[in-house]
């Protein structure tokens, strides 16, 4: 278990572009108040479009979105499975192709986090 200023950063890939707005809204009802969101485009998408002898990818990514989102947010490592329950939530199952998919990293050291995520004075 990590202690109480344990951050984590989470890396949420979102094929659905639609349920950024439902997604960032439960992130603030949480107490996730920070996030970047980036536009984002699969590899497979890119071969199967660009390059023409990847065409037959296409097949492969079927039910997958030209465009996604990367959510990307610092948080406290006990808001993880929290939000990874909102994303499923909201996005489906993460298991289910064409979905999406989301993982964390440790973080050893934050400088520019706002006060109420992390910075001087914050509980987190």
């Amino acid at each position: 278990m990590s202690d109480d200023t344990s951050k984590r950063l989470l890396v949420a890939i979102i094929n659905d572009p639609e349920t950024i707005d439902e997604i960032l809204s439960g992130f603030i009802e949480l107490g996730i108040t920070g996030a970047t969101i980036l536009n984002s485009e699969g590899m497979g998408s890119v071969l199967s479009h660009d390059i023409p002898i990847f065409a037959g990818l296409q097949t492969l990514i079927s039910g997958s979105r030209p465009q996604n989102r990367m959510i990307f947010s610092v948080l406290p490592a006990s808001l993880v499975d929290s939000a990874i329950e909102l994303l499923q939530e909201i996005s489906g199952d993460l298991a289910k192709p064409a979905t999406g998919i989301v993982f964390t990293l440790p973080v050893d050291r934050v400088e520019g986090l706002a006060p109420e995520l992390g910075g001087e004075g914050s509980p987190i």
